[in-house]
């Protein structure tokens, strides 16, 4: 078993980081730390919090972290292998993404990454561009927070309806609070993911409503902000339940 300050100093230098440069990529992924902070976990002084530590895993590209904290996880089905062992299985993988009937694949708008140190394969899915997109029939600040998971919804051809790359669903906006951006009624195409930055504009679940909200922060705390004046900033508390679907890309 290893240390969290050798796993973290190691990818940081792999990474050709400074401890000032993390601290400014993890303050553009919401977290707010000081740099100060990297060189005590580093020195294992203190140990940040689980929050903190995956979303330097992510940043920094931690392939395993099971495996570069244990020495090995079992869960891994090719724990075993070596290095051209994987590359087998990636080969793989790609004939299975590549079947025409999409067959073998969970969800016919990912695949994959083939190569084990990129950002996509971190957060373990690379998006493609169907012809097809879910246009979903809530509208935003008046649905519920499971509305991904209805069938409510119908699919638009990206090319009509001008879709933004990098897309995966669009929905209606409702209301007035993000005039004069967005209009009662407009769509807005959104891309799946679950951590924003500060200043960006994303859909939100909280404690069961849907909004579409740009994203802050007050004493640590997730602030949902109009861009209309007349409405005051939503403040989610600890006892909440709070979601994010995805950034707008529109």
């Amino acid at each position: 078993m290893k240390d969290i300050g050798r796993l973290l100093a190691k990818y940081r230098k792999l990474a050709k980081l400074t401890q000032p440069e993390l601290a400014e990529k993890l303050k553009k992924d919401g977290v707010e730390i000081g740099f100060r902070s990297i060189s005590t976990w580093e020195k294992n002084v203190c140990e940040p919090s689980v929050t903190v530590f995956l979303h330097m895993c992510k940043i920094l590209k931690v392939p395993d972290v099971m495996e570069d904290y244990f020495g090995d996880n079992i869960n891994n089905p090719m724990r075993n292998l070596n290095d051209d062992g994987r590359n087998k299985v990636y080969d793989y993988i790609s004939l299975l993404e590549d079947s025409k009937d999409g067959r073998y694949l969970k969800d016919p708008t990912t695949i994959y990454s083939r190569d084990p140190m990129s950002d996509e394969n971190v957060t373990g899915l690379n998006a493609v561009t169907p012809s097809l997109i879910r246009l979903y029939d809530n509208r935003v600040s008046a649905g519920t927070g499971n509305f991904l998971e209805s069938d409510s919804y119908e699919e638009v051809d990206r090319k009509e309806y001008n879709v933004p790359s990098g897309a995966d669903f669009g929905v209606r906006i409702s209301g007035d609070s993000m005039q004069p951006r967005y209009m009662d009624g407009q769509i807005v195409w959104v891309h799946k993911q679950d951590n924003l930055n500060v200043g960006d504009i994303g859909i939100f679940d909280l404690n069961g409503e849907c909004f579409c909200k740009k994203l802050s922060y007050e004493d640590d705390r997730p602030q949902l902000i109009s861009l209309n004046k007349k409405y005051s900033p939503r403040a989610v508390q600890e006892s909440d339940s709070f979601m994010t679907f995805g950034r707008v890309l529109n």
